[in-house]
């Protein structure tokens, strides 16, 4: 298509990496759940016997970070045109 307008299309491109990165995400994280849960029931023969250290919670908090600022930057950041325009403004006004 040769009609794009080219701010949309780099804003779709992003949104759909970040839709991308977001399913990426969750088949990884719920592979380590299950893997956490099948061993922890393998090393109880079976029964819930005590605890059983959650490791894949460090996987799920770390990557969950950068997840959430890719969301912000890809929905809810400013672009770069506008934080250009709005710097070029100040110093405009500062050196008037």
């Amino acid at each position: 298509m040769e009609n794009r307008d080219p701010q949309l299309w780099k804003q779709a491109k992003a949104r759909a990496g970040f839709k991308i990165h977001l399913r990426s995400y969750l088949i990884v994280i719920s592979c380590l759940w299950a893997i956490w849960l099948l061993t922890s029931l393998l090393f109880s023969n079976g029964r819930w016997n005590g605890f059983h250290y959650p490791w894949p919670i460090w996987a799920m908090l770390g990557w969950g970070i950068g997840l959430a600022s890719h969301y912000f930057t890809v929905y809810h950041g400013q672009g770069e045109n506008n934080l250009a325009e709005r710097e070029y403004e100040k110093l405009r006004q500062k050196r008037a």
